[in-house]
């Protein structure tokens, strides 16, 4: 039982985190989550929407909901030119933890949970039972993508923040554009899902169980369209 809810929570310490951890803050009193890769060094990178961080004609001006602080845009700054241009729909930046967190707490992503774990979460996005690949390839693909600004443009339901962090963790890519691989927003498909079919079988029970299936059927670890791309054909991939 303890572990079931230190999962529900994942709530860490900064001194507790780790070179590759897939990391989250809750955002919009608990609404939704911004999630990133930690890199050390008290630093994240992270993959953000066009529209709030600085200036609209910077990559660094992105996440609507986060304030950037003058260390972090001097440190954007010295990317290249050619780099640190904004895609008009949002892009890869690296930020320190307090720029990530804006005044939020930690968590960090669980991955290889099993089935019963993974459906007794309350919440989406926040575990799967897909595992993690070593730290070093994981900080590999976040450099690289922050480098080439490589992982396509921002879009809340097909490509989001938390499908960055989860292919930063596992190379994994879906075959074709559907819906994101983002357990967030798996989850509210899902409560839309049981919602119905709440109210046509007047069984709640059954409502949890089906919404808590429909989450597990998508997760990242189970779905079949899903397939490895290494992080130097995942720009050729995405435009495919």
């Amino acid at each position: 039982m303890k572990k079931m809810v230190e999962m529900q929570t994942n709530k860490i310490r900064i001194e507790e985190l780790k070179p590759g951890d897939h990391i989250y803050s809750w955002r919009s009193a608990s609404v939704y989550a911004h999630h990133g890769i930690y890199i050390g060094d008290h630093k994240a990178i992270h993959f953000i929407k066009a529209g709030g961080l600085g200036s609209s004609s910077s990559r660094f001006s992105a996440h609507n909901s986060a304030c950037i602080c003058q260390q972090c845009a001097d440190a954007l700054l010295q990317l290249p030119t050619q780099q640190t241009q904004a895609p008009s729909k949002g892009g890869v930046i690296i930020s320190c933890l307090d720029t990530f967190l804006k005044g939020g707490d930690l968590y960090r992503y669980a991955y290889s949970v099993s089935m019963e774990d993974f459906r007794a979460q309350s919440r989406g996005g926040t575990c799967t039972t897909a595992p993690s690949e070593p730290p070093n390839l994981v900080l590999q693909r976040a450099r690289f993508l922050l480098e080439t600004n490589g992982f396509g443009a921002y879009n809340l339901l097909k490509n989001n923040c938390e499908d960055f962090a989860i292919y930063c963790k596992t190379s994994l890519v879906k075959k074709k554009s559907t819906l994101s691989r983002s357990g967030q927003v798996v989850s509210v498909g899902a409560k839309v899902v049981s919602k119905v079919a709440g109210r046509i079988l007047g069984d709640n029970n059954f409502r949890a169980e089906l919404g808590s299936m429909y989450c597990y059927m998508f997760d990242i670890g189970v779905r079949k369209d899903v397939v490895k791309v290494p992080v130097e054909r995942l720009a050729e991939h995405i435009r495919s």
